[in-house]
C-alpha cells in the first residue's frame, strides 16, 4: 500500500494498490447506520467483520436498497440482517487482473481483503483502474475529452 498507483506492466497486486474504501461494517450495527455510513462516504459497499477482525459478511448498496424494497425497517436491522453471507475474499498477494476477474464473474464492484483471518481493507474497481493507469496518466496532452 505504498504506491498511489502501479504502472500496467507486470504482475501488480493488490498489496501495492492505495485503496479508497476503510469502511467496514460490525454485525450488530444498525441498518439505518450503515445506510448512513455508504451515503456520506460515497461507498458502494463494505464488509461486514466480528469483533475480532474476521470476515462475515458484504453489505452493498443494493442489499440495503433490497430491504427497504421488502419494507423492512431500516432501525430495527443489524447489518448482519442485511450482509450477504458470501466467502468472497481475496489475499493481498492476489494479482490486479485476478481480482478483475473475480469482480467480473461474481458481479461485484469491490472486494475485502484479508491477512491472516483479518479483513484489512477493500479494493473497488476504481482502485484497481486507477492503480493499472496511474502510470500513464502523466502523458495526457489535455486535450482529451472526459464528458
Amino acid at each position: 500500500m505504498t504506491t498511489p498507483g502501479v504502472p500496467l506492466s507486470g504482475g501488480k497486486t493488490v498489496d501495492q494498490v492505495d485503496p479508497t474504501n476503510s469502511l467496514t461494517f460490525h454485525a450488530e450495527q444498525s441498518g439505518l447506520s450503515v445506510a448512513a455510513a455508504l451515503l456520506s462516504t460515497r461507498t458502494v459497499g463494505a464488509p461486514v467483520t466480528a469483533a475480532n477482525g474476521a470476515y462475515l459478511g458484504f453489505i452493498n448498496e443494493y442489499d440495503v436498497l433490497k430491504m427497504l424494497e421488502m419494507g423492512r425497517d431500516l432501525k430495527t436491522l443489524q447489518a448482519q440482517d442485511i450482509m450477504r453471507q458470501d466467502r468472497l475474499v481475496i489475499a493481498p498477494s492476489t494479482t490486479i487482473f485476478d481480482a478483475v476477474k473475480i469482480m467480473e464473474q461474481h458481479g461485484v464492484v469491490g472486494l475485502p481483503v484479508e491477512r491472516n483471518g483479518v479483513v484489512i481493507y477493500s479494493v473497488t474497481r476504481h482502485d484497481l483502474l486507477r492503480a493499472l493507469v496511474s502510470g500513464d496518466l502523466w502523458k495526457l496532452s489535455g486535450d482529451e475529452d472526459f464528458d
